[in-house]
């Protein structure tokens, strides 16, 4: 890449590196430099057909094969219970027409860009095409999210210290491969596009792929990653009216909730009892981090530079999109499936509340802590 299209690169993501040096911790910006640099400058997946990341971290054997953790334990079980085969659980006889009356991909109201005057005076033809297309990018940051998932559950699976977690692991593992699955399928078979990952989510994937710690991997895609997919997943099954799409996130969903719940359970104790306090100081800070990249992920500037890069700056769109509708239910997201996560294994410091606040991830007085779940509930999802 020539110097030409790094200060590009770096022109267009200034906003991105002010925020991440609010927290002023050298130690978590240190970790995180190596894959902004590739995801923002050198944009190390876009245009490319594989992308290679370093990877180093401990692989944990247990020769004792105790099973000591009932909980995991009742996780597994409830996985096992839920396993389902994407070839003959969903109707892939199904035709997906974006322009159907009936079979609306997504209302209007949940596109972030309604309201620009180059959506309000498009055709009706192209008006379908853009919705078309922002869904397409949605399940595209999907699809390549679980494909980070996929790798990040072997590696946890490795890493993780119990018996009873690697056994639970194995079948995200298994999970996550047919998420990719039934991603990249409604794709290419029944949307026709695909768009490139998003940078923030390769910065945040380059990240956990590259960490050796294993709570960060747990922190960043079993927390974070997934509690944000799990409420996206359920807002867009909400708001589709297309069956196929309908029936594929419900069967998503259930798999995403064992999976974040798989987080909390590992962490909640190694948050509580076996971290110094800078260590843990640092997980607090990292999760911001986190924070603030899946935010602006969902500023859909692979959408942008194809549908409006023409028609208005890059700022102009960033911000209609962050004052948008669509990113208030974004910060509700984030309250609801993340934030009450992130509190329960001791991860929102009153320090660093302030800065939550005004980024627009939370605003409220009271964040309750994350519920039980019993293995009902994650069968249901």
């Amino acid at each position: 890449m020539n110097l030409g299209a790094v200060l590009r690169n770096l022109r267009d993501n200034r906003d991105t590196f002010r925020d991440a040096v609010r927290v002023r911790n050298p130690r978590v910006l240190l970790s995180l430099l190596g894959p902004a640099v590739r995801g923002f400058l050198r944009q190390a997946a876009k245009g490319r057909s594989a992308t290679e990341i370093d990877s180093t971290h401990a692989v944990h054997f247990d020769w004792t094969y105790e099973r000591s953790r009932p909980d995991l334990a009742r996780l597994h079980s409830a996985a096992k219970r839920s396993q389902w085969d994407a070839d003959t659980a969903l109707d892939w006889s199904l035709t997906v027409d974006p322009a159907h009356p009936e079979r609306d991909l997504l209302p209007e109201a949940y596109l972030p860009f309604a309201d620009l005057p180059g959506y309000r005076k498009a055709s009706p033809a192209q008006k379908v095409e853009q919705k078309r297309a922002y869904l397409a990018w949605l399940l595209s940051q999907f699809l390549h999210g679980e494909q980070g998932a996929l790798f990040a559950a072997a590696q946890l699976t490795t890493a993780v210290r119990w018996l009873d977690g690697k056994l639970y692991g194995s079948t995200q593992v298994m999970d996550e491969g047919r998420h990719v699955e039934v991603f990249h399928r409604y794709l290419t078979t029944k949307l026709e596009k695909r768009y490139d990952i998003d940078d923030n989510l390769y910065v945040i994937i380059d990240a956990l792929m590259s960490d050796s710690r294993w709570d960060v991997k747990f922190l960043g895609m079993q927390i974070m990653i997934e509690g944000l997919a799990l409420g996206a997943f359920s807002m867009i099954r909400r708001q589709t009216r297309e069956p196929l799409l309908q029936e594929l996130l419900r069967y998503v969903i259930t798999d995403e909730a064992r999976h974040v719940h798989f987080g909390v359970l590992a962490l909640e104790e190694c948050y509580t009892d076996d971290l110094r306090e800078a260590e843990l100081r640092d997980r607090q800070d990292w999760a911001f981090e986190m924070a603030l990249l899946l935010r602006n992920r969902f500023l859909i500037h692979e959408f942008y530079e194809e549908h409006y890069a023409h028609a208005m700056s890059r700022a102009a769109w960033d911000g209609h999109l962050l004052a948008s509708p669509v990113m208030r239910q974004f910060r509700q997201t984030m309250f609801t499936r993340i934030v009450p996560n992130l509190k329960r294994i001791r991860l929102i410091p009153e320090r660093l509340r302030p800065h939550y606040e005004d980024l627009g991830l939370m605003a409220y007085e009271d964040l309750p802590a994350a519920p039980e779940l019993t293995s009902a509930d994650l069968l249901q999802g």
